[in-house]
């Protein structure tokens, strides 16, 4: 270890013992969570649970739902996320070129609207569709992360710019599809572009003016990933201990790292009473696995840093040495669930390599790791004591050589899930969870890197999973022939599907519960559905006129609960509608796997909000 990289260390120690306990909540978010009325984050709270208390909407009465209003956003693509109620106002959003537009509630007029000035050039080094999955509110303002990397404060009540912050450059082919997320004081946001050789990190603005508080590295030296040799933990032989000195560096060969992905688009969640964040980082560069051996710390892996300065308390990676573009960015939910007859602060966090894990938050212990959905072949199980998955060697496309086909490897790179957010409802305590059910055949190749350049090293073909995968297990029976994706619910205490409900294609919006005993998702064919929590029934279901892949919401304006969504086809999956592409090998292997979703939707772009005829409001 040279000097500077010590005494760095050494500052990262003092700091660390001098602020973790300086945490300052943003009131105004605080307060505008508090009122069930809103929706006044992504998730609707800190712990990523996506439910809401409001149950006028119930599952006697949820057949009743009718369209209440419409809003185009004047943009076509995929539109992720969802928009932002704070009052009497909603805030939206919109793909590339992320305008954000302010409705009131009252008479859907515009408040305002911000279109921000973008060089068209970036849209060229955005790897799956345009998106963008929503905008942050706190301290009075709407905080937008442009696709160019610009994170944009604006005023909620005019518009107006506060600050403006650049957090990476899309030359280099980095660019941003994550929703920035306040929490306490500060605003944080992540990178895209995996697929350009990109080094993937986390920064933190304060609140105030934007000034960067501090940037924690997915993969490197100590000091620049804020990791404490000695102090961060890590889960190994059935406990935890230091991750040790280079614990990174020691992973890759030569510099690797620094072209080493670890990306951070995907959801964050935050505990207050610990001070920490979670989130997940993404996969290594390049996916051919071959040209990058080790570990790749700390790709694929789940970090718990302190907020005020981003020390990271604990990291568990899920997937060492990807070779098949797993990424780990998937959100982490929080909650306290009773495990083996004790009750344990945890953490749930459903991979796309398949597993879904729970852990405690606290410390990094491992609890459970199981299959949420049985076709998962890569590997056969996680073991508990090492943390490590059991790898089938007849799908490691390392062992196969760089210019191998390896063949019916489930799940596909898109993951049993992406990036399409679970959600939590503690009334029963089950997890409703959106999934792919999709297998690949993967060929990696050699690939030199260029920056800006696309960097993957792999060619994939992909397909529906195996009709009958549970072969007697829970899921048997319940997946249709080429059938895509279900919609499951999941004990993760257990590690066991509770049930599940097949869909044609991948379910790939965002779940939502409510009080009301109901679960919300959509579907890519366009349908907004209602089940019944507790048994997976559909209750209710209603055609948009594009395919859905943003996440749905609820709010209550004057007595009234509304429930939305936004229609438009696009992402990973509809990469192939968005984006007119029709080689099979093309969109990263998505457009062969769903080409048969032109049969069902076209592009579009409109938010929908549903709430009970006038006569049934309580």
């Amino acid at each position: 270890m040279n000097l500077r990289t010590m005494v760095l260390g050494l500052a990262i120690v003092v700091t660390a013992g001098l602020n973790s306990m300086l945490a300052q909540a943003d009131p105004d978010l605080d307060a505008a969570m508090k009122n069930t009325s809103n929706w006044a984050s992504q998730a609707g709270d800190y712990a990523n649970h996506r439910y809401s208390t409001l149950k006028q909407i119930n599952a006697n009465n949820v057949k009743n739902l009718q369209v209440a209003w419409t809003m185009s956003t004047g943009v076509l693509r995929g539109h992720e996320g969802s928009p932002l109620v704070i009052g009497d106002t909603m805030y939206i959003h919109t793909p590339f070129p992320n305008k954000v537009t302010a409705i009131s509630l009252k008479d859907q007029t515009f408040q305002w609207v911000y279109e921000p000035k973008q060089d068209d050039q970036v849209v060229s080094v955005m790897c799956c569709d345009t998106v963008n999955r929503g905008l942050a509110y706190g301290d009075g303002k709407i905080f937008l992360q442009q696709a160019d990397t610009t994170l944009v404060a604006l005023n909620a009540k005019t518009g107006d710019v506060v600050w403006t912050a650049k957090n990476g450059d899309p030359k280099k082919g980095e660019t941003n599809t994550n929703a920035p997320h306040v929490f306490g004081d500060k605003v944080l946001t992540g990178i895209s572009g995996g697929e350009f050789g990109v080094r993937g990190r986390v920064v933190a603005y304060n609140i105030k003016d934007g000034k960067p508080a501090w940037t924690a590295y997915s993969t490197g030296p100590d000091n620049e990933m804020l990791i404490d040799p000695e102090k961060t933990m890590t889960y190994s032989d059935g406990k935890m201990v230091p991750v040790g000195a280079d614990s990174s560096l020691k992973s890759w060969k030569g510099d690797q790292w620094k072209l080493g992905g670890g990306t951070t688009w995907g959801w964050y969640s935050y505990d207050p009473k610990l001070n920490l964040v979670y989130y997940g980082t993404g996969n290594p560069g390049t996916w051919n696995p071959t040209q990058r051996p080790g570990d790749n710390k700390w790709s694929m892996s789940i970090f718990a840093r302190d907020l005020n300065t981003g020390v990271a308390k604990w990291v568990y990676q899920m997937t060492p040495h990807d070779e098949w573009d797993y990424d780990g960015v998937n959100e982490v939910i929080l909650a306290d669930l009773t495990i083996n007859g004790s009750k344990v602060p945890s953490l749930v966090h459903f991979d796309r390599n398949g597993f879904g894990y729970t852990l405690n938050r606290e410390t990094g212990q491992l609890l459970v790791a199981q299959k949420y959905d049985p076709a998962v072949n890569w590997a056969s199980s996680i073991d508990m004591k090492s943390g490590l998955p059991v790898r089938v060697a007849a799908y490691s496309t390392q062992a196969a050589g760089a210019d191998h086909n390896v063949k019916n490897i489930c799940p596909s790179a898109l993951g049993s899930k992406d990036e399409q957010p679970a959600s939590f409802d503690p009334q029963t305590n089950l997890f409703l969870v959106p999934t792919n059910h999709v297998c690949m055949n993967y060929e990696p190749f050699e690939v030199d890197y260029t920056a800006g350049q696309p960097y993957v090293g792999a060619t994939l073909e992909m397909f529906p999973g195996p009709s009958d995968p549970g072969k007697g297990g829970p899921n048997a029976g319940k997946t249709i022939e080429n059938s895509m994706g279900n919609f499951i619910a999941w004990d993760a205490a257990k590690g066991k599907i509770v049930w599940s409900k097949p869909e044609k294609f991948s379910v790939w919006s965002g779940a939502l519960t409510t009080a009301g005993g109901v679960a919300f998702y959509g579907t890519l064919e366009g349908y907004l559905k209602a089940v019944d929590v507790k048994t997976g029934k559909e209750l209710w279901k209603f055609k948009t006129p594009s395919g859905i892949i943003g996440n749905v919401f609820t709010y209550e304006y004057d007595g009234k609960q509304y429930v939305g969504v936004y229609s438009g086809i696009g992402g990973w999956a509809g990469i192939g509608l968005a984006a007119g592409l029709k080689k099979s090998s093309e969109g990263l292997g998505a457009v062969g796997g769903y080409r048969e979703l032109a049969k069902y939707t076209a592009l579009g772009g409109t938010l929908f909000i549903f709430a009970l005829p006038s006569a049934e409001k309580s």
